[in-house]
């Protein structure tokens, strides 16, 4: 894999920025092993976006990957019918209520949103 220069890593290799990747990381593998999608069919989705943003003027450091991989897997997710627009937006409206109802530095949950 090709090193990144803002992609962090340990002695191991590649890690995750923030904990969203590891579970976006986790939920494209998950859906992918129900058979939901092919890898095929995820890495076609997931380089588009790569390529979209890249074309849009993204400096492709890798500190904006999981950025993509979330974009791709919103829409391989849209596309397959798996969920819509309208749960996708109250998903993330929820989110961010949870996110300003949580203190700095604390893991955010979903049931914060409605505090």
């Amino acid at each position: 894999m090709t090193d990144f220069p803002f992609q962090p890593h340990d002695e191991e290799g590649l890690v995750f920025n923030e904990p969203w990747e590891a579970q976006a990381f986790g939920l494209v593998l998950a859906l992918h092993e129900q058979g939901l999608f092919s890898w095929n069919e995820w890495t076609t989705v997931l380089s588009r976006e790569i390529t979209e943003a890249q074309q849009a003027g993204d400096p492709d450091l890798g500190n904006t990957y999981y950025q993509h991989w979330l974009k791709a897997l919103e829409h391989l997710v849209l596309e397959k019918k798996l969920s819509s627009i309208s749960e996708l937006d109250v998903r993330k409206n929820k989110w961010l209520r949870a996110y300003a109802n949580t203190p700095h530095g604390k893991p955010i949950h979903l049931e914060a949103a409605d505090r």
